[in-house]
């Protein structure tokens, strides 16, 4: 039952990770906004993105009365990470501008790869047939989901701004592992990088395109459902499931935040997906796969 409770929790975390272009598109996009109306800027989505959880983050703190004691050292720390989380959330909305959505997400779930690359050359972990078999498969995938028409500036800047958050989110990961935080209680430690998010993007916006209104009453829908579900039930999930199930079946079952956003971009927005966008998705989900169970094979 426990190990039961774990796998509903994965799901419900990578799940509702794939959410995340059902709720931003919406905003962003010139064609999906209503006539006259123009579209929100990034920053000022981001902003109430990390406003909206961080708060649902505190609410939860407050409500379990955890410590949200944190020393100076630990503190510079979670603003270096925070800066990394937000800087991932950044780089794949921009994407969604120039490539689509469930592309996007799929080049960002390559990030396990990067991770285990990160581990073997710093931290001395065992090399792996099966990392250098994953990269090559999910070369494949990407280029196979890139198949159809031609190559263009749009395409290349929307898989470059992706693949950044290949290397952002995977460094966050690896500092949360392997950094000095790695001991802290996990709900003050996300809360930290939400509310430290939070004021990364107020700045940022009101150093660019200021702070919006948001008049509409769909933008507010949209904009609490984006922190709600695809920030803050995503992270809360995210560490039932590691309590319950372990890490390894928790890291397997994220290959449902691609998978989602792929039936999202499809279903909701007409985006391009056939069988051969079919064949590429299957090849980089089977490349995270043989990654993540190579690598906890290492650990035990």
């Amino acid at each position: 039952m426990k190990n039961l409770k774990g796998i509903i929790y994965a799901l419900i975390s990578s799940g509702t990770f794939g959410l995340v272009p059902l709720f931003s598109l919406p905003l962003i996009l010139p064609g999906l906004r209503p006539e006259g109306v123009a579209a929100i800027g990034i920053p000022t989505i981001l902003f109430y993105r990390f406003l909206f959880s961080s708060i649902t983050m505190g609410g939860v703190c407050l409500y379990k009365k955890t410590s949200l004691k944190i020393n100076t050292k630990e503190l510079v720390v979670v603003f270096f990470l925070a800066l990394l989380y937000a800087a991932t959330a950044k780089f794949i909305v921009d994407s969604y501008e120039y490539i689509a959505s469930g592309l996007a997400t799929t080049v960002h779930f390559l990030y396990p790869i990067f991770v285990s690359i990160v581990m073997i050359l710093f931290y001395k972990e065992k090399k792996s047939t099966a990392l250098i078999i994953a990269s090559i498969l999910s070369l494949i995938g990407v280029a196979l989901m890139c198949w159809h028409g031609e190559p263009s500036p749009a395409l290349f800047k929307g898989l470059t701004l992706a693949a950044l958050t290949i290397f952002t989110y995977g460094l966050y990961i690896v500092g949360l592992n392997k950094s000095r935080v790695s001991e802290m209680n996990f709900d003050s430690l996300t809360f930290y990088v939400l509310i430290m998010g939070c004021l990364i993007f107020l700045f940022y916006a009101l150093l660019t395109t200021g702070l919006q209104m948001v008049t509409l009453r769909s933008d507010w829908i949209n904009l609490i459902l984006l922190g709600f579900f695809a920030t803050f039930i995503s992270d809360l999930c995210l560490v039932l499931a590691v309590k319950h199930a372990g890490s390894t079946i928790t890291s397997i079952l994220g290959s449902m935040e691609p998978v989602v956003a792929v039936l999202v971009g499809t279903l909701f927005f007409a985006e391009h997906f056939d069988w051969v966008s079919a064949i590429g998705l299957l090849f980089v989900l089977g490349a995270v796969t043989l990654v993540i169970i190579a690598s906890k094979r290492q650990e035990h």
